[in-house]
This record gives C-alpha cells, structure tokens and sequence, in this order.
C-alpha cells in the first residue's frame, strides 16, 4: 500500500504567509504602543496625584503650603536666625513624608546649605532615586546631575507664577528679571520663599496650577535636542539661596537662581520655529553654565499637551494653548512668609 503523497508549501505561498503575518503585526504594533503610552500617561497621573495629595497632607499638617523652594532661613528649618543666605531645599524635600519617603526626610538637616553642601544630605540622598519623581514616558536621564552626583533629576516642576502680560486684564507685579535666569513669579502656588494657604487662592484651587511636567527635549537653534528643565544642574533637592519673595527676591546682591520651579512664559510643548536660544537672561530658557531658566516650557512626550496638578488635588492633561486662568491667582493678596 502506498503513502499518501504530502504537499508542502510553495516559496510563493511561503512568502504570502510571511507578508500576511507582517501585515498583522504592523497593524498591532501601533496599538500596543498606544496601549503601552496610555499606561504610562496614567503613571505620569498617578504621581502627580500623589503629589496633589501630598500637597494637602502637608497644609493639613501646617495650615499652609510648602514652599516652592526656600533658603536656610529659620523659618524653614534653618539654625540661624532671620536670612541666612545658605542654599535651602527645594518643595520635593519638603513633601517627602507625604509620599511615602519618611525616611528620607527624617534625615535631612535644614540647615548648613541642605540644598547642596551639606555632606549628611548629600549622603542620604545618594542611591535614592524616588520613582515618584519620574514620568515613565520621558526620554530624558535620570541621573546623575553634573554637580550633584548623589542626587538625579526630575520630570515635575513647581509653578511659581507667570510673567506679567499673559493674563488678560490683570498686571502681575510680584516678578523679578534675573541677571541669571529669565523672569521669576511669587504670585502662584509655590513660590521662593514663602508659603500660602488654600484659603488665599481666591482665583479658586480648582484654576489654579501647583505643579507641571518638564518630561522631554527642547530643540535649540541648531536642531540638537537638549535636557533644559528646572532640575539641572543640581537635581531635585536644591532650593534657593537668596532671601526674599518676589518682587523682592535677592534683597540686595544674593545668588538669586531659582531650582526646580518655574514661571509660566510660554504655552506647553512650545518651540519657536528657529528652536530655543540658550539665553536664560533674555528668553528665560537654555542652561549657561550654571545658570537655570526660569521660563522653560512645560512639555512631555504624551501627545498634546502635558500632565499637571491643581491647587486642589486634581490631576488634567493640559493641551497647547493654556487657558488664561490657568496662569496665576491674581487676586491673591501679596505673597508674605509664614509667621
């Protein structure tokens, strides 16, 4: 009895089958990336809620929020009595206990230039690196900063205020220009400081932004992609190291940069179409040295727009244009420090 004859595949047929299987596989490769973005947006979200919600958790316990960033004064922690002049911390010290990192912030010493030189917090902050600090879409490094080898970056940013001219009818006066790094603001939510309350917000915490991502390159004039944030070049725990509150932050001839915070100049995502100019005095963008801009857009990888949290917890995706109102409070009183 003979076998039955066994037909194999053609080459053509072969080749059929693999264009077909390429086919499938370029139609499911975009919507697992789409899948995979959409998970990762929702993780940019979720720490920027945790983030809102440490907010509160720290007016709850202070009956006041954090300060944007603040220099070794007394009334931050600081040993000595009235401006000390040392370079403080930034808020994403200040919050620490408030998104599960007590024990980090148990160590800290607010004192003796906590924000850079001081050797305890250098060494306690060395290996740390707080996934709550990171968008999981952004393509920019995690560390190390180039003078503070212990610390990394980060991919949110503390909103300050804005510039005078972007809201319609109102003249925001609580600004400086900086020799070195754009133009700062104390009317918003988190300012150099100084501290505010809910109750102050009288523009309502729901219109009013806290805090923003700085998660993707900036182009510059010749087309190379560049990581300008709010974090460089230290990373995230320094603050500031004048004293004072816009418009009268440096008081007189201090180091008035301004880490990890920003003042809205520019709609998010925006590039011009020439790119950037490294001019941290001119435009309030780029990095010079070891002078940060101010103004650096809020951007990320998420399409459309950025992430960002309000004064009352909430997290939305923010799309380009910003609606005005988004800017500051302007009927806020004068920014003061807390007694």
């Amino acid at each position: 009895m003979k076998n039955p004859s066994r037909r194999a595949f053609t080459l053509i047929e072969l080749l059929v089958v693999i264009a077909i299987i390429a086919i499938l596989i370029g139609l499911l490769l975009p919507a697992v990336q789409k899948v995979r973005e959409a998970a990762s947006r929702m993780q940019c979200q979720n720490n920027l809620k945790q983030f809102g919600l440490g907010l509160h958790n720290y007016h709850d316990s202070n009956s006041k929020l954090l300060p944007g960033g603040a220099n070794d004064q007394a009334i931050f922690g600081g040993a000595g009595a009235g401006n000390s002049n040392e370079w403080g911390s930034s808020w994403l010290v200040y919050i620490l206990p408030h998104i599960e990192q007590s024990a980090l912030f148990n160590r800290w010493q607010f004192s003796s230039q906590s924000g850079a030189f001081n050797g305890n917090n250098n060494t306690a902050a060395t290996g740390a690196m707080i996934k709550t600090f990171f968008c999981p879409s952004s393509p920019l490094a995690k560390s190390p900063p180039p003078r503070q080898a212990g610390s990394t970056f980060v991919n949110y940013v503390a909103i300050s205020g804005a510039v005078p001219g972007l809201i319609p009818g109102y003249t925001e006066t609580r600004v400086n220009t900086l020799p070195c790094g754009g133009t700062i603001s104390g009317g918003g939510t988190l300012i150099p400081n100084g501290q505010l309350t809910l109750v102050g917000i009288t523009d309502g915490t729901s219109n009013t932004i806290a805090i923003g991502e700085q998660s993707n390159f900036l182009r510059d004039t010749a087309g190379v992609k560049q990581e300008w944030r709010a974090s460089q070049t230290w990373g995230w725990y320094l603050g500031v190291k004048s004293p004072g509150i816009p418009p009268n932050f440096d008081n007189g001839g201090g180091d008035n940069r301004q880490p990890n915070m920003m003042t809205i100049r520019y709609t998010i995502n925006f590039t011009p179409t020439a790119g950037w100019t490294n001019d941290v005095a001119g435009v309030g963008v780029g990095l010079t040295g070891n002078c940060v801009g101010a103004n650096i857009p809020m951007n990320s990888t998420h399409m459309g727009g950025a992430n960002v949290v309000y004064a009352d917890g909430s997290v939305r995706f923010g799309s380009c244009p910003m609606p005005p109102r988004w800017l500051s409070s302007p009927n806020w009183p004068p920014a003061t420090t807390a007694p």
